[in-house]
């Protein structure tokens, strides 16, 4: 599991319009990891598509965030704190959730929003709208940083939902529920966990109950819909993929003791496995983190999650040249997997292995432009290969997705006076130079 600070647009000119546009903001992180974001996939697939949205569209991210809060600012992005994945009890917990939130996506309140957003003549008003139409072309961590990171009214009115779009998201999130085979009654249950705090003052109140107003009325609302939908059994793939899930983050976010002691009530052998091996790698007890993961990977050989994790394992301990070999047998699990092509790629090039790197870095970027340390590895890669146009080009785009401007100006100046004059790479360089001499226009 990476921890990923202001991740990318894969489009220069949502770059462009977010440098000219976006506020000043405080940058927040991301939980990006191959295994996490699979398992999320696997329980919002079903939601998603009864919703009428696409799985391969609407990703669902993990803020690194410890408060409870889930939230949408574009159409294509849908973005839980791992804090309140920690406190759920169950998969239709966490499919009630993202089945509200896709009722924000298909019932038009964000499309609504950015517009009325987007009308407004404050820099305010246009770098939050600019800021979700960047993540609608996948920049869902600038995005998110732009939108959340300033304390505005602005930002409170964009994020806050009004008590009828909360009831109707509600119906229409019971509908997809029930439609895509996950029990209704996953929603009443989060939205009881939340019961009492609307008698609190606003600063004791947890994030979601200030962007998602509840009262007894809601709540009586949405318990006639789940009586009258009714309940449904247990799903038994999305609760393993729920409990891994949680498990991970756990394992990540608490202390490994904590996580230790805990393993006896995990049910399942290859998450309690993965558990103590992620335990024990952060103790530093690299024997007994190796032979968890490994007693993961022979109760399901063709899951290419846990060679990830083990590959992580290894490259963290200096073992490059086996890390390698497991993130390659990782990628013939998962060939177009982007996390797992970077972290091949970094074991690779710490291996030595610098153009076979370069080939899966490069991969990695086609599929994914939101990873800010693949790109940092890409250049690394680019540089040890001769090739300093495009690292310097590469580095370029990564300070400018990342909001430094003026560091991105640098790095794309120097670009534009290595690479052919009219190629790709050179006309991106031109596009992030014109956004650093924009940006500094406006100071």
């Amino acid at each position: 599991m990476r921890f990923a600070l202001n991740n990318l647009v894969p489009s220069i000119a949502a770059m462009l319009i977010v440098a000219l546009f976006a506020v000043p903001a405080q940058a927040i992180g991301l939980l990006r990891d191959a295994d996490m974001e699979y398992a999320l996939k696997q329980i919002a697939a079903p939601i998603l598509r009864s919703a009428g949205l696409s799985p391969q569209r609407v990703k669902i991210l993990v803020v690194n965030d410890s408060t409870l809060n889930a939230f949408v600012v574009s159409n294509d992005a849908i973005f839980i704190h791992y804090g309140l994945i920690n406190k759920l009890d169950n998969a239709p917990m966490l499919q009630g959730i993202i089945a509200h939130e896709a009722a924000h996506i298909a019932n038009g309140h964000i499309a609504r929003r950015l517009g009325n957003l987007a009308n407004s003549r404050t820099i305010t008003g246009l770098g939050l709208a600019l800021a979700a139409a960047a993540a609608a072309s996948g920049n869902g961590a600038a995005a998110s940083g732009i939108a959340i990171g300033s304390s505005t009214s602005a930002k409170r009115a964009f994020l806050s939902h009004t008590r009828a779009e909360e009831a109707s998201a509600d119906q229409s999130g019971i509908r997809y529920m029930k439609s895509a085979g996950a029990s209704p009654q996953g929603l009443l249950d989060t939205l009881n966990m939340f019961a009492g705090q609307e008698t609190l003052s606003v600063g004791r109140q947890d994030p979601y109950m200030r962007s998602h107003p509840l009262s007894r009325d809601r709540v009586r609302a949405v318990a006639g819909y789940v009586a009258s939908y009714g309940t449904l059994p247990e799903n038994p793939t999305a609760e393993y993929w729920f409990a891994r899930l949680q498990g991970k983050i756990t394992a990540y976010t608490r202390a490994p003791n904590w996580t230790l002691r805990r393993l006896g009530s995990e049910r399942y052998a290859d998450v309690r496995a993965l558990r103590e091996a992620i335990a024990e790698h952060r103790n530093s007890r690299t024997k007994k983190a190796l032979a968890a993961i490994d007693r993961g990977i022979a109760a399901r050989p063709k899951d290419p999650f846990l060679r990830d994790q083990k590959g992580q394992i290894l490259l963290e301990s200096r073992n490059f040249a086996a890390a390698a070999q497991t993130y390659a047998s990782a990628v013939q699990r998962a060939p177009n997997d982007p996390l797992v092509l970077s972290g091949y790629g970094r074991a690779l090039l710490a291996a030595g292995q610098t153009k076979q790197a370069l080939a899966a870095l490069e991969k990695s970027r086609r599929q994914d432009y939101r990873d800010g340390s693949m790109l940092r590895d890409l250049a690394t890669a680019y540089a040890k290969t001769g090739q300093t146009g495009m690292a310097a080009l590469v580095t370029a785009e990564r300070y400018a997705l990342s909001g430094r401007l003026k560091d991105a100006g640098i790095h794309a100046k120097r670009a534009s006076g290595l690479l052919g004059e009219g190629s790709g790479p050179w006309q991106r360089a031109q596009d992030v130079l014109i956004a650093s001499q924009r940006a500094a226009k406006r100071k």
